[in-house]
């Protein structure tokens, strides 16, 4: 299959995704920071507690994370598309396979969220647990996506 795109765009459609994951490892860091404000307030008594709710953190953490999943999803499709489009194939390597394994477990961290709500201890564990690896993977995948780029830079 050939994807006709312009030849002058086709080179630009490498910096996309890396932009759009590197706002999204800012966001992810903010989402963290509402999620500990979250626990916070649950765990507070009285006047802390009456404080910590006006911050809305339970409404802004589920919204945050609602926007990180479908941007992290898209931004996925897009850098996948992007080497497609730029290279008629897929590098396999690491930089590809965390990449894919943190898109799902975003959502499966996500899909605890219902569990979550019910007051299910064991659903929010877990998704602590898998949001601190997406993060450190993120971090990593940053890094990662740098080198990957740079190279990208030196063959324009």
């Amino acid at each position: 299959m050939s994807l006709e795109i312009p030849v002058s765009i086709k080179p630009w459609l490498n910096f996309i995704h890396p932009a759009l994951m590197w706002v999204l490892l800012g966001v992810s860091v903010y989402a963290l920071y509402l999620g500990v404000k979250l626990r916070k307030t649950r765990y507070a008594e009285g006047e802390a507690k009456k404080e910590l709710i006006k911050g809305r953190y339970n409404v802004r953490h589920y919204q945050v994370g609602s926007v990180l999943l479908g941007l992290m999803v898209i931004g996925t499709l897009i850098g996948m598309g992007a080497t497609y489009i730029n290279n008629e194939k897929l590098f396999f390597g690491p930089h590809l396979l965390a990449g894919l394994g943190m898109t799902g477990m975003i959502a499966v961290s996500a899909s605890l969220s219902p569990y979550m709500q019910k007051g299910h201890d064991w659903a929010r564990y877990t998704h602590i647990v898998l949001n601190s690896a997406l993060l450190a993977l993120f971090a990593w995948q940053a890094f990662s996506g740098v080198e990957i780029l740079q190279r990208i830079i030196s063959k324009m």
